[in-house]
């Protein structure tokens, strides 16, 4: 039988592998492997406690987007001055301030670690975290994936 060119063949030397890699840049020369995005380890944790860089509030992290993940128009409602990058981890906490507990959404850049030792003042927290020991919440293994 004549050798098409197309066919996979396999020869202890080859490898399976290379002849396929081999039939998809004779197939299509143009395709390349997608680029991959960069990106950041975060630099906070789950359970960590953290505090706000310019505004009077601190929280305990419970999720972690390794970019920009909220709307446009969550992203406008900034004002220009204090706007930060997308390109960066961004932290859902269950905050506390002077008035109580809700849910923040925070840039890597606005958060330095909380060096109080003290619990997040969150009614919320038992939802997510089981303990708290030297400040630090441990997750709920029910939810941990």
């Amino acid at each position: 039988m004549p050798d098409s060119g197309n066919q996979v063949r396999s020869s202890p030397s080859q490898g399976l592998g290379r002849n396929i890699m081999d039939m998809i840049s004779q197939v299509s020369p143009r395709l390349r492997a997608p680029e991959t995005l960069p990106f950041r380890l975060a630099k906070f944790g789950i359970g960590q406690v953290v505090k706000h860089r310019h505004f009077h509030f601190r929280g305990v992290i419970f999720d972690v987007d390794p970019v920009f993940a909220n709307t446009e128009e969550w992203w406008l409602a900034i004002p220009p001055a204090v706007r930060p990058r997308k390109d960066q981890p961004f932290y859902h906490l269950l905050a506390e301030n002077d008035e109580g507990g809700y849910v923040a959404y925070v840039s890597e850049q606005n958060l330095e670690a909380d060096d109080t030792g003290e619990p997040v003042g969150n009614a919320h927290t038992s939802l997510i975290f089981d303990a708290f020991e030297d400040g630090h919440y441990h997750l709920r293994p029910r939810i941990t994936h």
